[in-house]
């Protein structure tokens, strides 16, 4: 896809987030939004031609494939939101998150197509991931590991054993995503407890850090991922700056928009918006 076309899709993938949280009036839109434009570029970018994910949702257990762990598993409906779109199953689905019985429970779960890992828990996404990678390494597979961590994640104490394991045993097959949007369900990160510096600390821990300065600039965390591809020998982070609430002016930057659901009030305002962006876009 070109970068347009990864921002019309980053931005149709948005509609989709918050209508199935609206029509459940449950979920958490503020890190799904902060989070889409790099599954995005994940999911359905590539480097000279070659996807960055190796995936199949015609066979969505073949070996071949590279895998995705949503750390930050609140932010499901990113993540069905692409799967939806990626036909691992009928989008229809995404109308039935969080009702009682229906395949889209409000965390990831494995019986999902297309879903890695069961997660929810916080901090125990890259100690899953570090398994899978180490896993891997041992069978002498190419498959690539990616995970999603949030910033507020990263006060979890289980992260940071998980990141010194990655390190000592070099796996430069995983490559982590922190999704640094500043805030979390009760306020600010750094009021709650500081994380900061991210980078400096993956960094002393043996990780590989590549910086975004904008998590939802296509170009420049596609140019992310292309650098991690590359790199040898060592476990990736990716540290990208993004928005909670992102592409809904009223949400963004909002941490009362962590887990609750837009209005119908608030969805007649957002959704003309998202639709107006990807018509200025397909016309660019």
């Amino acid at each position: 896809m070109t970068t347009n076309e990864l921002k019309i899709k980053a931005t149709e993938l948005r509609i989709d987030i918050l209508k199935m949280i609206n029509k459940a009036n449950s979920g958490h839109p503020g890190g799904s939004l902060s989070a889409i434009d790099i599954m995005t570029a994940l999911y359905y970018g590539d480097t000279d031609g070659k996807p960055f994910m190796k995936i199949d949702s015609s066979k969505p257990s073949f070996e071949g494939q590279d895998y995705f762990v949503l750390s930050k598993g609140h932010a499901a409906p990113a993540l069905y939101a692409v799967l939806a779109d990626k036909g691992f199953f009928a989008k229809e689905e995404l109308d039935h998150f969080r009702q009682m019985n229906s395949l889209l429970q409000g965390h990831p779960s494995r019986k999902i197509p297309g879903v890695t890992m069961t997660t929810g828990s916080l901090g125990q996404g890259l100690a899953a991931a570090d398994g899978l990678a180490m896993s891997l390494k041992m069978d002498r597979q190419p498959n690539r590991v990616y995970c999603m961590l949030g910033d507020g994640e990263l006060q979890e104490g289980e992260i940071w054993e998980s990141a010194m394991t990655a390190a000592h045993y070099k796996l430069d097959n995983l490559i982590a995503f922190v999704d640094k949007n500043e805030l979390q369900i009760d306020g600010l990160v750094k009021a709650i407890m500081n994380v900061d510096p991210v980078a400096q600390k993956f960094e002393s821990f043996g990780w590989k850090v590549i910086q975004v300065v904008n998590g939802h600039d296509m170009d420049e965390v596609s140019g992310a991922i292309k650098k991690a591809l590359k790199v040898q020998r060592q476990p990736i982070c990716i540290v990208a700056n993004t928005i909670k609430g992102k592409g809904v002016p009223f949400a963004e930057g909002k941490a009362s928009y962590h887990g609750t659901p837009l209005s119908d009030e608030e969805m007649a305002e957002a959704i003309p918006l998202l639709k107006k962006e990807i018509e200025t876009l397909k016309n660019a």
